[in-house]
């Protein structure tokens, strides 16, 4: 073997090298986003009705503008900005099954609709939330599953053009899902979006992706009358 193959290949083993240990060192799933606050929590007080919000900066944002709407109501965020389908079943036994809920509320799609991690693929995102539904289900958590928010254009990836037709796609796939199985399905969609391109209402978002205040208003009028549903009902058992 000549030199210069050695050192082509010496150069190939040390990317290779250094790739392995950043792979190794990477929390793609962002466990850590939640581990100290995970560990701080007790478990649920007999009388307690804990209610868990998975989601992605929707969800995350949520807690920094409303930050009331989750002390008030007893219920905890466990959102993570950036974050799609993928992502939020890695992490679900972490931040959702070991915190105990007795309810837990997703809201999932708009990275996977941007394709933050993966390509586009709708059966392959439904999968995913179906198995968060059914991981849940088999540890006695109820499941509120909530609509993608309306957006005719993704900011940071403009060379998507489709994506209110994702969303639409998603939505109308999620739906489905939750009324063949008896699944609350929450829709913000619907009282959030407008035009004939499909965008969030710019009363309710100032990015045309992220809910402002008054956008939260909204969610929060729909989204508690629906968990005080499931908390009172026998759905989902």
């Amino acid at each position: 073997m000549n030199t210069s193959l050695k050192n082509i290949l010496a150069i190939g083993l040390a990317l290779i090298s250094v790739s392995i240990s950043f792979a190794q060192k990477r929390d793609w799933a962002r466990l850590d986003r939640y581990a100290e606050a995970n560990k701080a929590l007790d478990d649920p007080k007999p009388d307690e009705h804990r209610v868990v919000f998975l989601g992605n900066s929707i969800t995350d944002f949520w807690d920094d503008k409303h930050p009331q709407f989750f002390k008030d109501n007893n219920y905890i965020c466990r959102g993570i900005s950036g974050q799609t389908t993928y992502q939020f079943l890695v992490r679900f036994r972490e931040d959702v099954i070991n915190l105990k809920p007795e309810v837990v509320v997703i809201n999932a799609g708009t990275n996977d609709c941007a394709e933050n991690t993966h390509p586009f693929n709708v059966d392959i995102s439904l999968g995913n939330i179906m198995s968060m539904v059914e991981i849940a289900k088999a540890n006695n958590i109820k499941v509120i599953l909530t609509s993608v928010l309306p957006s005719s254009t993704f900011g940071w990836i403009p060379e998507i053009t489709d994506a209110a037709d994702r969303i639409a796609l998603l939505n109308s796939r999620i739906k489905e899902y939750a009324e063949a199985n008896n699944i609350p399905f929450v829709d913000y969609y619907s009282s959030m979006v407008v035009g004939a391109d499909r965008a969030i209402n710019p009363t309710y978002s100032d990015d045309g992706v992220h809910p402002t205040p008054a956008g939260y208003d909204i969610m929060e009028s729909i989204i508690i009358p629906a968990i005080t549903r499931v908390l009172q009902s026998e759905v989902n058992e």
